[in-house]
């Protein structure tokens, strides 16, 4: 199967991100009025999906489609600016810091209520701190505020190693939020959904910390069904497969076109594009090759992303023979990334050795990567300790990522490679839906995975922080040497020191082979031609009040 190039749409997408380039929440909350009455019939947006969201409480789910979903409903106290990247005012409308970055003053949106009617202030963002640092991380380990630990490392079970010191509401428009450590973007990691500030009563009645309730296979809170936020659209349904959300009429900034919005699940990309071509959906994200050439030949829109994610090969090393470095090498050697790329990602993914994308600071072309080699795979493997036992692999089914268009194909590629070279792969298909991203990211007994990281705000520490920059059970992995490196780094100030401390990271990760950076995957977007104008973000921040239709 050969890539589809994007040259035939780049056009019009220049033209949707040129509509789009207006910051994501504007300053001016009178001006929703206007465009609200714009249609005199009640707008709809059907947006299709590869899975049911795990959750709808954003602290608690860090997959794509939980977010999507979260982005309607929740507003942090910073975004990001659809064109530069940089923060931007939502629920925060200025900040400074002090106390040489140990502190930060927020200065809050006045006059903002919750979608239940409670009123937004510095004590409600509080609270929000306040539960995401005091999460029983202990009697709910596999959901967890996995945003907070990212950034603040530890919670309020282990006060020494946690960045969070504490959140003050020094009267009811601002906020101080104090650190132990000075980070450097720790503004720009606030705009991430798992920041999502939710009604404090509704956390409350919701009893959201208590995950007594299912989303199919995934354990949530009765809030995680019924989530309460800010946001230009409110929680109105969840059933058989479909989430349905509401114009928030007390919204405070713009108010958008669409009055309702319908998120409906399609697990199969053949039945994403034909729900499209049917007129059933108005849009679908992550396009695959095997719809490319369908979806051109009906004239609809195609609107790429620039590359923000990476897919990886988790190695794990709590399986005992995965601790020998000459095994991981053997299998970063077998892999054939470009003939994984040119079959399965859109063209203008690029094959690669690091996890930092190329247009971050601290990507080094220097690192030279383990490349293919089976032959040398075949030597490396032979004089390691490995003996021919079975390793479990384990993949997702039925689902498509930003970064995994096609997990079930490009699993059985990458074990045949692996197979070749004399490894003993035992296959564990894993649904999306029975919780693959817990089953994954606990301790278990596989050896490989198939998993990926989209990337969320401009900074090398969203990468490698996240998966590096503490213990990973995923990998197994807990390098004390280079998580010290990786907390240095992300406390420096932007500049030559910065980048350089973090290519030497790149170098780090590239020698242990903790797991094995496959591709920097081109996402992609098909809309129908109703659509005139669509927020397309490479960090998926697109909040669909400032999407246009025709009329």
């Amino acid at each position: 199967m050969r890539r589809r190039s994007m040259l035939p749409i780049a056009v019009a997408a220049v033209l949707a991100l040129g509509l789009a380039s207006c910051t994501a929440h504007p300053t001016n909350p009178t001006s929703g009025s206007a465009s609200a009455s714009a249609s005199a019939s009640p707008v709809v947006f059907n947006f299709g999906t590869s899975a049911d969201p795990l959750s709808l409480d954003p602290a608690l789910a860090t997959d794509s489609d939980s977010e999507r979903v979260s982005r309607q409903i929740f507003e942090g106290l910073v975004s990001l600016d659809q064109t530069t990247g940089k923060p931007s005012p939502a629920l925060a409308t200025s900040w400074t810091s002090s106390n040489n970055g140990y502190a930060y003053q927020f200065k809050l949106r006045e006059n903002v209520t919750f979608q239940d009617g409670q009123p937004f202030d510095a004590a409600a963002v509080c609270t929000n701190f306040n539960r995401w640092f005091t999460y029983p991380v202990q009697s709910n380990p596999a959901s967890l505020p996995a945003t907070f630990r990212d950034v603040f490392k530890a919670f309020s079970n282990d006060p020494g190693n946690s960045v969070f010191k504490s959140c003050t509401a020094s009267d009811a428009s601002t906020v101080e939020i104090a650190l132990s450590v000075a980070v450097t973007n720790f503004v720009e990691a606030l705009s991430q959904p798992g920041f999502g500030i939710a009604s404090p009563a509704a956390l409350a009645s919701g009893t959201a910390d208590v995950l007594d309730q299912k989303a199919g296979a995934n354990p949530v809170s009765n809030f995680g069904l019924n989530p309460v936020g800010t946001g230009p659209f409110k929680f109105a349904s969840w059933q058989n497969g479909t989430v349905t959300l509401t114009q928030n009429p007390d919204y405070w900034g713009d108010k958008g076109q669409i009055e309702t919005v319908n998120f409906v699940t399609y697990r199969q990309s053949a039945a994403r594009l034909q729900a499209l071509l049917s007129g059933r959906i108005d849009g679908f994200d992550f396009v695959t090759t095997d719809s490319y050439d369908a979806l051109v030949k009906q004239g609809l829109q195609i609107l790429p992303r620039d590359p923000f994610s990476v897919m990886y090969v988790g190695l794990n090393q709590q399986i005992p023979v995965m601790q020998d470095l000459k095994v991981r090498q053997a299998a970063a050697m077998a892999i054939n990334k470009d003939a994984i790329v040119k079959s399965y990602f859109i063209d203008g993914s690029a094959p690669t050795s690091q996890f930092i994308p190329p247009k971050l600071s601290g990507f080094n072309n220097q690192v030279p990567g383990i490349g293919y080699n089976p032959e040398n795979a075949k030597k490396t493997l032979s004089e390691s300790s490995y003996q021919g036992e079975p390793l479990e692999f384990y993949y997702p089914l039925n689902v498509t990522r930003s970064y995994l268009p096609a997990p079930e194909k490009i699993y059985a590629e990458i074990a045949a490679q692996l197979t070749a070279v004399g490894f003993n792969i035992k296959p564990v298909p894993i649904e999306w839906s029975d919780n693959y991203l817990a089953k994954v990211t606990s301790p278990g007994t596989r050896a490989f995975d198939l998993l990926g990281t989209q990337g969320a705000y401009s900074d090398p520490d969203n990468f490698v922080g996240n998966l590096f920059g503490g213990p990973n059970t995923e990998l197994g992995y807990n390098d004390p040497q280079l998580i010290s490196k990786i907390n240095r780094a992300r406390s420096l100030p932007d500049g030559a020191e910065r980048v350089a401390a973090y290519q030497a990271i790149n170098n780090d990760i590239v020698s242990t082979v903790p797991a094995i950076p496959i591709v920097f995957p081109i996402s992609a977007l098909a809309l129908s031609a109703k659509v005139t104008s669509y927020p397309v973000s490479p960090v998926l921040s697109e909040v669909f009040n400032k999407i246009k239709l025709s009329s």
